[in-house]
């Protein structure tokens, strides 16, 4: 099962990406692990990409779209994968393409989790954190027993500064623009299943599991 998994941040797709990769038995591969791992390894890839963020500017396509070509040649996705957070454009998404054209392979679906932008506005302006252990609670759907103190060690918590108001729209903003072409390019492709991330946890799985068992029969 080859998947690229899409969502808004605040749509729970961290959670269901947990459950996918143990259901089909194949790695979450995102992004971000593969830079660190590259860079820990100090890899030329590795390395290559560190002289661009030492500058502070992005990493060019050309070089992610290698990093993400040698993951997928490791031996743990031979049966398959799910790529979280690649590809974030139109254009990595035709590289992609490539790519899986020289490995002999092609994407079984493209997840795409959406939910309504007012409920994500509530679930991550409502999220609140631990000071002391980092864990979470949240003003609507997980209160803690006492107003503002942490179950599990009486820590003090608190909103992140990301969490507040205004950045999450601006977050969720930047998001829709840059990847409805993505959506409307995998729609075209016949790929893109879109699934209701508004259920509950355990629906929005069976949703997923019974979507990607009908692309891979």
């Amino acid at each position: 099962m080859r998947i690229v998994l899409l969502g808004p941040p605040g749509a729970g797709k961290g959670t269901q990406a947990a459950s996918i990769v143990k259901a089909f038995d194949i790695p979450h591969i995102s992004t971000g692990d593969i830079f660190r791992k590259n860079l820990k390894e100090e890899t030329p890839l590795g390395l290559e990409a560190k002289s661009y963020m030492d500058q502070g500017l992005l990493v060019p396509d050309e070089v992610v779209v290698k990093l993400v070509k040698d993951r997928l040649q490791e031996a743990d996705c031979k049966n398959g994968f799910m790529l979280d957070g690649f590809p974030r454009t139109v254009v990595q998404a035709t590289a992609l393409d490539e790519v899986l054209r020289q490995l002999e392979s092609n994407l079984d679906a493209v997840l795409n989790i959406e939910v309504d932008q007012g409920l994500l506005l509530k679930r991550i302006t409502g999220r609140r954190i631990c000071k002391s252990c980092g864990a979470t609670y949240h003003v609507d759907f997980n209160k803690p027993k006492k107003e503002g103190v942490c179950d599990l060690c009486g820590g003090e918590l608190y909103q992140r500064d990301d969490d507040v108001e205004e950045t999450v729209a601006k977050r969720l903003d930047v998001y829709n623009s840059q990847t409805q072409p993505l959506i409307d390019y995998y729609k075209g492709a016949g790929m893109l299943v879109n699934i209701d991330g508004e259920q509950e946890i355990d629906q929005v799985f069976e949703e997923i599991e019974k979507a990607l068992k009908g692309v891979s029969q």
